[in-house]
This record gives C-alpha cells, structure tokens and sequence, in this order.
C-alpha cells in the first residue's frame, strides 16, 4: 500500500549512475548503458517481479517504456500526489518530469526499459531555434505510444547485442526521442518539423566527413561530431540528416562499409577489417556489409578474387 506522507528518496543518475538504479530496487539492471560504457546516457533494462519502489523523486527526467509484459498487470501509481490505477500492457509509457515525485506498485512480473535524460539536454535539442525555457515536459501516466514503444525496444536491442559500438545510434534514438517529447509531452509544444530548417554549409560537411573518415575505429558519438562544427549534438544531427538524406549513424555505417570493401580488396581478413572500420566484431560487419552491398563479406573478397584473376 502506497504511503504519500513519506519522505522521497532523492536520486541524481548523473552521479550515481548504476549506483541510483541499485538504490531504487535493491540490485542492478540485467543490462544499462554505463555497462557498456555510455557514461554520458542513462538506459536500463530489467525484468521486474511483483513488488514496489518507494516515493523517489530523480534530478532526471525519466521514462519507462513497457517492452515484455503479460496480458496486462494491475498497477497503483502515484505521480506528484496524484494517485491513478493502471492496467498496464505492452507498449505502454510513463513520463515523469525532472523533480517530481514517483511512487508505483505492481502486481505481475515484468520487463521495462527506463530513460533519465538531463533537462539540460532538453534545452539543448532545440535552443538554436526554441526558447526552451518555454517549454515544460509535463508528466504522463501509462499510455500507449508506438513510436517510443519502438524506440525503446531498439535500444534494448542496441544495449543487448551491441551496445559497446553503437553509441551514436543509441544518441541517435534518443535524440528522435527528446524530439518526439517536446512536440507531444509539453507544453507550448513546438512544430519542430518547421522550426529546424536549413543545411549544413558544404565546407562544415566536408569537415564532418574528413573527421568521420579519419576516426571511422572508434566509438563516435552525436556531441563529439557536433563539435566539430561547434553545434549541439541534437541540432547537428537534425540538420546533417536535413544535408545528406540520412543520419550520421546511417551514414557512419555506409563510411565503414566503404572502406571495409577497400581491405577486403587488399586481401585482410574479415575479422581484421571489422576491427580496423570500428565495427564489434566479425557479425557485426557481416549483417551491415550483407544489409548494404547485397552480399556477404566473404562472398565479395571471393568475386573480387576472380575478377582479378
């Protein structure tokens, strides 16, 4: 039974990290992104029993996404004193807003996705063109929304199989993310679809792409790419995607692939060149190549082979 007179447990995910996350539910996720090394992100996933978190209020602002449920579980929730019960079912979302207070009970096991993003990021999506101190993220009880319901499902595919390379597609999702938040969860909700317009000039997307290229084996991420042409990482990916036609994650994979068709044609192993064009492993490199060129990696080093001959 929920007690609204206690006091709330205070959590700062910035500085906790994982530690927050134990202080919540007494141990740590089945997978997060600080256990693959996005130390910058705060995504977790966890296969919760029956029970209940006590009155937490959290620095962050924080999502849960309902990704392995039953048929539906009966929930108690308390968001900023107000107390409304759930059926809760796959594909469902709560949003609760940076400094508000969160207390929840269920009654089945289940599997949930949860997201703590800086406000500060919030702002950052969209200062170059919003005032976001306009802008108000506003709390949501359970309610099905498909596009986060995806969005979240990818990034438990991303943290489970290869969460230690696919930060910037991570960045990437969350970026759609925040921008979905704000046109739909907010108040004053911006069209930003109108708001973000324009084009990378040609001299700042040669610099992107000289850097992309000369640092294709590490693990690039959104703001280290904006940096380079003194952006935020979410108006820098809004505005590369309006340049190129696609995402700097996208296109990122397509550079890779590139070269890894240059190494595979100078005779280096599979294994090698997906090391050296920063994919995780052998698989990795195959299901993109596969994805992209229309056949394997193995496949293409064999008919370069006899074309040569």
């Amino acid at each position: 039974m929920q007690n609204n007179l206690e006091p709330s447990l205070s959590i700062n995910f910035s500085k906790e990290k994982e530690e927050g996350y134990k202080r919540i539910f007494k141990r740590s996720p089945l997978v997060s992104s600080m256990s693959v090394g996005w130390n910058d992100l705060v995504i977790a996933y966890d296969q919760y029993p029956p029970g209940e978190i006590p009155k937490i209020s959290v620095k962050q602002h924080c999502l849960g996404i309902y990704t392995n449920m039953p048929s539906f579980v009966q929930t108690e929730r308390t968001i900023n004193g107000r107390l409304v019960r759930e059926q809760n079912i796959q594909g469902d979302c709560v949003i609760v807003p940076a400094n508000t207070s969160h207390q929840v009970a269920w009654n089945h096991e289940g599997g949930a996705l949860t997201i703590a993003i800086n406000p500060t990021v919030f702002a950052q999506t969209i200062y170059e063109v919003v005032d976001p101190d306009c802008v108000e993220l506003l709390p949501q009880f359970a309610t099905p929304d498909p596009l986060i319901y995806q969005i979240g499902v990818a990034l438990k595919s991303v943290l489970t199989k290869h969460g230690t390379s696919s930060r910037l597609y991570a960045e990437t999702l969350i970026n759609a993310l925040i921008l979905h938040l704000l046109e739909h969860y907010s108040t004053n909700r911006p069209n930003l679809s109108e708001c973000i317009a324009g084009k990378l000039p040609k001299y700042k997307l040669q610099q992107v792409i000289d850097y992309i290229y000369a640092y294709l084996d590490r693990d690039l991420s959104l703001k280290e790419l904006g940096t380079v042409v003194q952006m935020s990482p979410q108006y820098f990916s809004q505005l590369f995607k309006e340049t190129t036609g696609i995402t700097p994650h996208q296109y990122v994979i397509r550079c890779r692939i590139e070269r890894a068709k240059g190494l595979l044609k100078q005779g280096l192993s599979i294994a090698e060149t997906a090391t050296q064009v920063g994919f995780v492993d052998q698989s990795h490199l195959h299901r993109h190549f596969k994805r992209l060129m229309g056949v394997t990696p193995k496949t293409f080093s064999q008919q370069f082979k006899k074309r040569k001959n």
